[in-house]
């Protein structure tokens, strides 16, 4: 594991601490219920089925809105670590500051939130 990527990780984890701890528990609460993964870039599988190769996050499965075997997958969401560090120029802060946005956009997905939804509370 390079330096960086442990880097990257590192922070990543802060972030998603810090907004987990933000979150109204009722929220917090289903929040905490979906797997997060980090990851430097989309997998070739992604990629084969329409994911950009620039995608910063990512979320697969049912929602909390579907019924249960809805999806062959399970829930989870996926940040692209390498992804938001190259969209972001490569900053510290910015860093910071995108993987909360994507994880909050993330989230909002996995509430059942569509795109319409997401921009109407800036997390487009």
């Amino acid at each position: 594991m390079t330096p960086m990527w442990k880097w990257m990780l590192a922070v990543a984890a802060d972030e998603l601490d810090a907004v987990l701890q933000a979150l109204p528990p009722d929220v917090k609460h289903r929040a905490e219920a979906v797997p997060i993964m980090f990851e430097k870039r989309p997998r070739r599988d992604f990629i084969a089925d329409g994911i950009e190769e620039d995608t910063l996050g990512l979320f697969v499965g049912p929602s909390s809105l579907d019924g249960p075997n809805t999806s062959p997958l399970p829930a989870q969401i996926i940040l692209f670590l390498e992804s938001i560090w190259d969209v972001v120029g490569g900053e510290e802060q910015p860093f910071r500051k995108e993987i909360r946005k994507t994880l909050l956009h993330e989230l909002g997905h996995s509430l059942g939130w569509d795109e319409s939804e997401l921009e109407a509370r800036h997390l487009d």
